[in-house]
Formats: structure tokens, C-alpha cells, sequence
């Protein structure tokens, strides 16, 4: 990878092959077109501080889409390729699927996948917790958790991000959580 570019210029089959790409085909793309952050400019504002010496290395999650138009949930590790002078050759980048995940997205709890739902169809906590026969605690609970899972700060967010990872069958409604992500 160019540090001033950000193009892939060599990579490993197996980091090509979580895009649906040869090492060939990989050539050539940006970096940040293959990769997201959950915060757009972040990963560009991390690449340029080790571009610049700022920094040496950086770790992030991201998302990636695989080669079946599927998003996938991913840790890189960025570091910086340095000639004994310090004039920085290139940039090294590690790829690890974060565990617990498949390629859509995270696999729920059947109890979570049904309050994702009703979140999605925008059920308050007492409906959640009369029809799903728990306490509004326990409601509180479990979104709060999910909202800890897919990194995001409120209800809508939290929606919104399920959706982006396609966790929920198109064209219907109310939303439901597709069969295989649910454990």
C-alpha cells in the first residue's frame, strides 16, 4: 500500500480473498474504498499520522464487504514501513474478522434478535417488555448491550447500523432479523 494514496499495491491471498478478490484484482483499489470506519474520516486521519511520523502503528475496527456484496466486521493493524533514514516506504496492513461475527454482520440471541426487532418496528421498552414477558430492566439491559456490540449511541443508531450490515429481511415489515443471524 502507497502512504500518500492509499492504493493497495501487494497483498496476501487471504487479505484479497475477504473482498471476493485475487491478488491481482486487488491491485490498484483504495484502501478506504474497501474499509469503513464507524467515524468516516477517522481512518484517513489515522493513516495520515503515520504518513507523517506521528505514529508508528494504529489498531481500528472496521467494516469490510466481501465478495457477495456482504459487510463484514474487522480489526485492522496499520504499520508504517520505514527506510533506515525514516523516509516511509509504505504501510502494512493486518486484517482480522472480529470473532462472533459471520460475514454479515453479528449473530444475535434469539431474545436479542426479537427486541432488535421490535426496536426496528419502534416499540417502546414497557411494549417490549410486556410482549417479550421480561422487566423493563431487563429490556434496558439487553439493548444497552447491543448497543455496546454495534458501537452506537442510541435506539436509531442502533437500527441504522443493523440495517447497514444487513441483518434484516428487505421488504419487510415489520423488521425481522434474518434467519442465520440468529443463534
Amino acid at each position: 500500500m502507497s502512504p500518500g494514496d492509499l492504493v493497495v499495491t501487494a497483498a496476501d491471498p487471504g487479505f484479497a480473498r475477504q473482498f471476493g478478490l485475487s491478488v491481482e484484482e486487488i491491485r490498484g483499489h483504495g484502501l478506504l474504498d474497501l474499509l469503513r470506519s464507524s467515524v468516516p474520516a477517522r481512518l484517513r486521519e489515522r493513516f495520515t499520522a503515520l504518513s507523517s511520523g506521528s505514529s508508528r502503528r494504529f489498531e481500528e475496527k472496521v467494516t469490510g464487504r466481501d465478495g457477495t456484496g456482504r459487510n463484514f466486521q474487522a480489526e485492522i493493524t496499520a504499520v508504517a514501513v520505514r527506510k533506515p533514514s525514516g523516509d516511509m516506504v509504505g504501510v502494512v496492513v493486518f486484517l482480522r474478522r472480529s470473532e462472533g461475527e459471520t460475514s454479515g454482520g453479528p449473530v444475535l440471541s434469539a431474545l436479542d434478535a426479537q427486541v432488535l426487532e421490535g426496536v426496528a418496528s419502534g416499540e417502546s421498552t414497557v411494549q417490549l417488555a410486556s410482549r417479550l414477558y421480561l422487566s423493563r430492566q431487563g429490556i434496558e439491559y439487553r439493548v444497552g448491550q447491543m448497543l455496546r456490540r454495534f458501537d452506537v449511541s442510541n435506539r436509531p443508531a442502533l437500527v441504522a447500523r443493523a440495517h447497514a450490515l444487513g441483518m434484516f429481511a428487505t421488504g419487510q415489515w415489520p423488521p425481522r432479523v434474518l434467519p442465520e443471524r440468529v443463534r
